[in-house]
């Protein structure tokens, strides 16, 4: 631990000492919270946020406006304190509820929640590749808008990492990626405090970060992060390379100014206590018993640094205006990107454009992206290097490169965790639809991102394919079985696995129309048939999660249930029941949770909530299943891992046949 003084004469001293112990009263009043990154990193938040930063308070979603993406985001009380003193929607009376339930100063950064929170962070390094798909999606929006003689799109992405996010593996994917598509619009700050929640890095991490990301194609640049001269040579260094994504590594020291705590881990993640936190505004020539204490004269620097901001907002706004009139054409393909006109039969229109009904559901889908693309101009992806096995290029739209931005097909390379994260910066940018694709089994690299997706309602859309044992040769380790239940336990993500050409075409629609949410489509390796639907059958009924496709006249006996591939399954299941002379129900579960938000008495419509049996066909584990009666319930698909074969041996081997299915209900309903 130190016992220091920090004497300094430079002008930001003290609004710096003051938005130190902002975050310090936050914490303590909470008794909650990560006071050492604020009072650490405060020099370089000050230099960035009154001398750089091109942003609007008045309008936070200011097309141009620079991204400012805390990733360390522990430290929130540093944003809080940012947004407030730059005259956000956020009051002193807000940072005072810092950690309350229900306020706008949530623990950790939360997109939607706080005005100015650029993305929701605190999964450390998920912020720093959403900024790589925020200066990715930059990239792409100059490609289409600017021209020679209006910038529509000139701005900077900005963040804040620290060792965590350093550490975490999606950093590296995603700053790997950053750097072979030379994205020079992105200036990153590393607060190198040397300080973890267990210690000193040293014990786990021994990193030379400059050589790593030099390694990367990153420009680097090393600077004392106290010293304010520096910082500002540092991002101005920063933004004249063009051709790099920047790195400053930022030595601080964490907790600054704490007499007993600065340095240590100590201060990393608890309040300072009372008497340090009194011992703290001693040293830092502050009041020892006022909190919360903003002087007119700190808000001073941050209005005068927004008045010059909003001045160059007006230009913009201006400029734009004469824009519009003189490039209609890219006017227009603006306006569509920003808000996509959906079409009333769009779900007919995407299945118009299958050509081959019986192919596999991921070919079909790869069909139906081509219309999607058509559009939608704002719809752009790609896949973790399977686009072939994916289908998932949309023709004749050329690939994003380093060289050239003006494509729609991205690649993300072997980087699933990247993938998602990007793809989270480029839906949170504004204008775009990302998609990413890769295999099913997959999904568990990227599962984070997902997550993330859904808390923050991003409009992404997630192709998986190979979505079952039927994968066949590649064995155990590609075929998934757990991950439907594992996806359908996220709640707010919209997971389809369609049967048919029909659903397929439909589950895409949804994801279109559905902008409030990401949308996972699982697709199929292997070939499938087409299903016969009862007569009145609409597209929209798949966006329902569950219908009837086949019914009797009255009661059923049984109602039948199956999902993608292994509805054929189901209705050949029904079908020889029926020839038995029992009534029975055949149901198509596309989404079991887009079901779960249907109302009582339409559920109980598709499934009885009783009295009924009701049989469940499904290439994957039972849980999440019994949950959509209250009647006996037979469940036929999988309880542990797969096996290397051909996937018609693999059906025999796992009780998925016709044959074995019928053999199986029989034997159940007798016992009932």
């Amino acid at each position: 631990m130190l016992n220091t003084t920090h004497p300094d004469t430079s002008a930001g001293e003290y609004p710096v000492n003051i938005i130190r112990m902002l975050a310090a009263d936050a914490v303590q009043k909470a008794n909650s919270g990560h006071p050492g990154l604020p009072m650490g990193a405060a020099d370089i938040a000050y230099v960035l946020w009154t001398r750089f930063l091109n942003h609007n308070p008045g309008d936070p979603g200011w097309s141009n406006r620079d991204r400012f993406v805390l990733s360390a985001g522990h430290g929130s009380m540093l944003l809080y304190a940012m947004l407030h003193l730059s005259g956000y929607d956020l009051t002193l009376d807000d940072i005072k509820r810092f950690r309350q339930l229900h306020s706008k100063t949530p623990g950790h950064p939360e997109y939607g929640v706080t005005p100015g929170a650029e993305t929701t962070t605190g999964p450390l390094g998920q912020g720093f590749a959403n900024g790589v798909g925020m200066a990715l999606a930059a990239r792409l929006a100059a490609a289409r808008f600017n021209t020679d003689d209006f910038a529509v799109i000139d701005h900077y992405v900005y963040g804040l990492a620290g060792d965590g996010d350093l550490m975490e593996g999606v950093t590296s994917e995603a700053a790997s990626l950053a750097g072979h598509l030379r994205l020079g619009n992105i200036i990153y700050i590393y607060d190198d405090n040397g300080i973890t929640i267990e210690g000193g890095t040293g014990l786990a991490f021994s990193d030379d970060v400059a050589s790593r990301f030099t390694a990367y194609g990153w420009q680097v640049l090393s600077i004392d992060g106290h010293n304010h001269e520096e910082i500002d040579r540092a991002i101005r260094e920063g933004r004249k390379e063009s051709g790099k994504p920047t790195l400053i590594i930022a030595r601080t020291r964490i907790g600054y100014g704490s007499p007993g705590k600065e340095g240590s881990a100590d201060v990393h993640g608890a309040p300072l206590g009372a008497d340090e936190l009194r011992r703290t505004k001693k040293n830092l020539g502050l009041p020892e018993d006022a909190s919360f204490i903003v002087p007119d004269s700190v808000y001073e620097p941050f209005s005068d640094h927004v008045r010059s901001c909003v001045d160059g907002y007006e230009t913009w706004q201006r400029r734009m205006s004469q824009w519009r009139a003189g490039n209609p054409d890219r006017a227009a393909l603006w306006d569509a990107m920003h808000n996509p006109a959906v079409p009333d039969d769009l779900e007919d229109l995407l299945l118009a454009a299958i050509g081959n009904n019986g192919a596999a559901t991921r070919v079909m889908g790869g069909e139906v992206l081509q219309k999607a693309a058509e559009l939608f101009p704002g719809l752009v992806g790609g896949s973790a290097d399977l686009a072939p096995s994916t289908k998932t290029v949309i023709s004749g739209a050329g690939s994003v490169g380093p060289q050239d931005y003006s494509g729609r097909n991205i690649h993300f390379g072997v980087r699933e965790h990247a993938m998602g994260s990007v793809m989270n910066g480029l839906a949170l940018y504004g204008g775009f639809i990302p998609f990413g694709s890769t295999f099913f089994v997959f999904s568990d690299y990227l599962r984070p991102a997902l997550r993330l997706s859904a808390l923050m309602g991003l409009q992404a859309v997630y192709v998986f394919t190979h979505d079952s044992i039927f994968v066949g040769e590649d064995g155990p380790t590609h075929q998934p079985i757990e991950h439907l239940a594992v996806l359908r336990a996220i709640p707010r993500l919209s997971l389809f696995r369609p049967a048919d050409s029909a659903e397929t075409a439909a589950a895409w629609a949804y994801a279109l129309r559905h902008d409030k949410g990401p949308t996972a489509i699982c697709l199929t390796r292997q070939k499938v048939g087409t299903i016969e639907r009862r007569k009145g059958f609409t597209l929209r009924e798949v966006h329902r999660g569950g219908y009837t496709v086949n019914d009797t006249d009255g009661a059923p006996d049984v109602v039948v249930v199956g999902t993608g591939s292994e509805l054929a399954l189901a209705a050949g299941l029904a079908e020889s029941l029926q020839r038995e002379g029992k009534s029975v129900r055949l149901v198509s579960m596309p989404s079991l949770d887009r079901f779960h938000c249907q109302d009582q008495s339409y559920r109980e419509s598709i499934v009885p909530g009783t009295g009924v049996p009701v049989i469940v066909i499904e290439a994957g584990i039972e849980q999440g299943w019994r949950g959509i009666t209250r009647a006996p319930l037979l469940f036929i698909g999988m309880s542990d891992f797969g096996a290397s074969g051909p996937s018609s041996l693999l059906a025999e081997a796992f009780g998925l046949t016709l044959p074995a299915v019928i053999e199986r209900t029989h034997a159940w309903l007798e016992s009932l």
